[in-house]
Order: structure tokens, then C-alpha cells, then sequence
């Protein structure tokens, strides 16, 4: 038998309902930018196979170890981090897909892509989500297009060109260089940034060489540097690239100065390319050789925990870890987009936040500042030739 209903209790029934479905449908259009949960979730989106597999790789562990100490230390606002790694397989396509899947799963942040081929097409997803994404990709175009969520654990190359091409002018003294890139959104970014520089100091690009990522004989860019007889040769390919060029430039006789960027004298890179190595100078961001005690001790805990040297991938990782911590203390709680804000103009301690390893500064696009290095490989080890300090402190 149904009872009849009072008729203010069916209004009341009837505003009841009517402000639930009002209060989630707002849930629905309002970005989850402060966050309950228990555990602060980060997606690590990396190449894990593929031709970014070393620089990934590398990047992965230094974020894991990052987040093993600080867990241990109690986490940050006294919650754990938990991590979910997944492999781009170095396809910006596969990057581009795991990123939306990350984002719609509620994560935090998102830790890579590490290749600025991957990140320029995944990088949408996490703005669109307003989910803070650090990379370590180089491309001066990454954070050139506004995007306020998107932030580098690495130099760009507009900051980066410039010191590699007033070592080349000023302490190689040349006056004709040959370069040769790798012909991606990373190489050609690169090219460009540095015949730029190079012709701002009246050095002159004598050849132009392209090469293609995962290129394996490199006899032919070799010979064509060769034949301008430029003075000084620049490299600025991906790591295993970087290994075989060098190893066809002594094949060839080159005796030249090679001088590159990070990815020219990178710990893969002289395990690979051997003998060959020896005498290439970079201008680096990040070395584990570099003589600063807090590097040096990350260098021995990266050992202990995998048993190799870590690369610059493996510190853009563990020091992105530790530059988010730091921004989550500063605004106090988890949210999104004041934390977004906060690493915008960010100044960071390292002896305050020792996990950064070194005083660092972000500026208004997401790019960071802080001192850098020139090495040169001599007996299979970088050894550092000059301390550059931040542009800022100039």
C-alpha cells in the first residue's frame, strides 16, 4: 500500500535532490586542483625503450631515489609521494596518450616526458588537466608558448648556445665551425640556437650537416665536416649518437676541437664511444663530477642503489623531485594550481633543500637559472674545466 507524501516533504525531497545534482555537476567543471588524497600520486611518463631508453631510464631513477628519501624523511606536509611509471616506448604518439590516461587518473604531477619531441605533443594534456609537468627536454620551444603548468629541469638551449659559443669563440678561438644535429624538434632547436650565437660572435657556420635520430654510420657526416675544413667541429645529437660520431671522427683522423652540449660527453656516451670519448668538451647543466659536495654525495647513494654512475638525466630527475617539494612547502598545501604558481619565480636554497644539489632559480616561462659547467673527457670521466656562474649573478 503507498502512503501519500505531505507536500512540503516532496519540496524539501525535491530541493534536496536538486542541490546534489547541482553540487556534482560542479565538481564536474571545476579542475581537481586541491587534492584529499592520502598519497601525493606522480605519473612518470619516460622512454623506457626505444632510442630514449638511457635518457630515460636514468631519469626514472633519479626521480624513484628522490622519492625513497623523502618518503622516508615523512613525505611532504606529512604525506607519502606514489609513483606510477610508464614507457613512451620514445614515441611522442604513446607520450601524448599515457599523459591524458595519467592526468584523468588524478595525479599530482607528471614527470616527464624526458625527449622535447615527446613532451611538445604530451605536454598539452597536462595544461589542459592543470597538472604541473616537469621535463628535462632542451628545446628552447617548450616554454615559449605559455603554458603555466609546464616547468624544465634542465637548461634551454636559448640559455644554454650562448656559453657553449663563447667557449668555442673565445677559448677554442675558432673562426669556422661544421655542425652537425640530429634532425628532431632537439636537434634542430639546437642548430638554431647556436649558428645564432656563433654568428653574434662573428664565427661562421661552414656546414650544415643533418643527421637522423638513431642514425648508425656516421662516415658521411664525418667526411662532410671534414671537407669544409672548418676549424672546430660542434655535435648535438641524442647520446648513442653522439658515441658513434665520435668514434667515426677518430676513425677519420679528425684532430680538430669537438665541443658540444650535455649530450656530447654524457656517462653513456663515454662508455660507448670508449677511447674516442677523450678530449670532447661540453658545456654541461649537471655533472656528477662536478666539485660540490652535495652532487658528490648523490652521485655515491645513485651508485649504491643501481650499480652505475648516473648520467645528467638521472639528476634532472631527482632534483625536479626535490624543486616540487620545495614549492609545496612554500604555498602549504596541495593545490595544483597555487603550487604552479608558486614555482613561477621560485628561489631555492641548496642549504636549505639540500635535494636540489644546487642554488636554483625559475623564472616566469618555467626555465630554470642556476650555476653550469664546462667538462672535458680525459681517461673515460668528465673533468670539469671552468664553473660557469648563474646568469643571474653575472
Amino acid at each position: 500500500m503507498n502512503l501519500p507524501t505531505h507536500p512540503q516533504n516532496s519540496r524539501r525531497t525535491a530541493i534536496a535532490f536538486a542541490a546534489a545534482a547541482l553540487g556534482a555537476l560542479t565538481l564536474l567543471a571545476v579542475p581537481a586542483t586541491s587534492f584529499a588524497q592520502a598519497t601525493i600520486k606522480i605519473a612518470n611518463i619516460l622512454e623506457l625503450s626505444g632510442g630514449g631508453a638511457t635518457a630515460g631510464t636514468n631519469f626514472k631513477n633519479g626521480v624513484e631515489m628522490a622519492v625513497k628519501e623523502i618518503n622516508a624523511a615523512g613525505g611532504i606536509l606529512g604525506k607519502k609521494i606514489e609513483t606510477n611509471t610508464l614507457d613512451t616506448q620514445s614515441n611522442p604518439g604513446v607520450a601524448k596518450g599515457l599523459t591524458q590516461k595519467a592526468v584523468d587518473d588524478g595525479v599530482f604531477a607528471v614527470f616527464g616526458p624526458v625527449f622535447s619531441g615527446s613532451i611538445m605533443v604530451s605536454m598539452a594534456e597536462t595544461k589542459r588537466a592543470e597538472v604541473i609537468n616537469f621535463t628535462g627536454g632542451e628545446a628552447a620551444a617548450i616554454t615559449q608558448q605559455g603554458n603555466p603548468y609546464i616547468f624544465r629541469t634542465s637548461f634551454t638551449q636559448t640559455t644554454a648556445m650562448p656559453k657553449v659559443a663563447r667557449y668555442i669563440a673565445n677559448n677554442v678561438k675558432a673562426k669556422t665551425v661544421a655542425v652537425i644535429f640530429v634532425n628532431n624538434d632537439f636537434g634542430k632547436g639546437g642548430r638554431d640556437a647556436i649558428n645564432k650565437a656563433l654568428d653574434a660572435l662573428g664565427v661562421k657556420v661552414v656546414a650544415d650537416i643533418s643527421t637522423d635520430a638513431g642514425q648508425i654510420d656516421f662516415s658521411a657526416p664525418v667526411l662532410k665536416a671534414k671537407q669544409s675544413n672548418a676549424d672546430a667541429l660542434f655535435v648535438y645529437t641524442n647520446e648513442e649518437e653522439s658515441a658513434r660520431a665520435l668514434r667515426e671522427l677518430r676513425k677519420q683522423g679528425w684532430t680538430k676541437p669537438i665541443v658540444g652540449e650535455t649530450t656530447l660527453t654524457g656517462q653513456k656516451v663515454i662508455e660507448l664511444a670508449g677511447e674516442a670519448a677523450n678530449g670532447a668538451v661540453a658545456h654541461v647543466g649537471l655533472t656528477v663530477d662536478a666539485p660540490n659536495p652535495l652532487m658528490l654525495k648523490f652521485k655515491a647513494r645513485f651508485y649504491q642503489d643501481y650499480k652505475y654512475i648516473s648520467d645528467h638525466n638521472g639528476i634532472k630527475g631527482y632534483t625536479g623531485i626535490y624543486l616540487l617539494k620545495a614549492a609545496i612547502e612554500k604555498a602549504g598545501k596541495l593545490d595544483r594550481k597555487l603550487v604552479a604558481q608558486t614555482l613561477h619565480g621560485l628561489q631555492v636554497s641548496a642549504a636549505k633543500h639540500p635535494g636540489v644539489l644546487m642554488d636554483v632559480s625559475m623564472d616566469a616561462n618555467g626555465d630554470l637559472d642556476r650555476e653550469s659547467f664546462v667538462v672535458e673527457v680525459k681517461n673515460g670521466k668528465q673533468e670539469v674545466k671552468e664553473i660557469l656562474p648563474a646568469l643571474g649573478k653575472k
